[in-house]
């Protein structure tokens, strides 16, 4: 509750004073944004891509023992250090990622203008709905941080000697993370289709602007 105290302070006092952002409004496209395309949608699906493949392989390697002889005989060159290679290369990749996933997603937040008089289905405003996910980005950062952290002190230390590279308690986690960023997702989710933010069709829609117009 401190941190969501905090970023609602931080968020209205934002918008309450004169900023560049401010200044920058009125020439933004119809979906609030300088850009046709939200970039932090995309962000956010490639870092659960990297992660989720990151984690998959990881498992394929620690069950490697079982897998093998289907494997060879269906003539696949794999190997245990190679799915662990694809593990790790991958938690580093989404970690790297994420900071820039974080960063466009507040910047597009504090541009998002969503529908007035509108909750989601779980009953929360937009503002609230927008903080609660501006959090979890960040918690996710930090535990995408110590994540790889993990996976390299097992990786380059502790299980370097070993053919599975990773703890049984790091691919639970790891799996307990994937469920805990699709109920964070929900809640960007939400913001779009429930709230228009950065959906061009709804805010001409709102605005009553003809759709048609910016079609051709």
């Amino acid at each position: 509750m401190i941190i969501y105290n905090i970023f609602t302070k931080y968020f209205y006092f934002l918008n309450n004073i004169s900023s560049p952002i401010s200044e920058i409004r009125n020439s933004l496209g119809p979906n609030d944004l300088p850009y046709q395309i939200p970039i932090h949608p995309n962000l956010v699906h490639l870092t659960i891509g990297l992660f989720a493949i990151g984690i998959a392989f990881d498992f394929a390697g620690a069950f490697y023992p079982f897998e093998k002889r289907i494997l060879r005989f269906l003539a696949f060159p794999v190997t245990r250090v190679g799915f662990h290679d694809v593990g790790w290369y991958n938690i580093l990749a989404a970690s790297f990622i994420t900071f820039f996933t974080v960063a466009t997603g507040f910047f597009e937040m504090l541009l998002a203008v969503p529908i007035a008089d509108v909750k989601s289905i779980i009953g929360q405003g937009a503002i609230t709905t927008m903080l609660w996910h501006g959090v979890g980005g960040v918690l996710i950062l930090f535990i995408f941080i110590l994540m790889t952290i993990w996976r390299g002190y097992q990786r380059f230390v502790f299980r370097k000697d070993f053919g599975r590279q990773v703890s049984w308690a790091y691919l639970l986690s790891g799996t307990i993370i994937l469920l805990l960023m699709g109920l964070h997702g929900s809640l960007g989710a939400w913001l779009a289709s429930d709230f228009g933010v950065h959906i061009t069709a709804d805010q001409l829609l709102v605005n009553g602007l003809e759709l048609d117009n910016y079609l051709q």
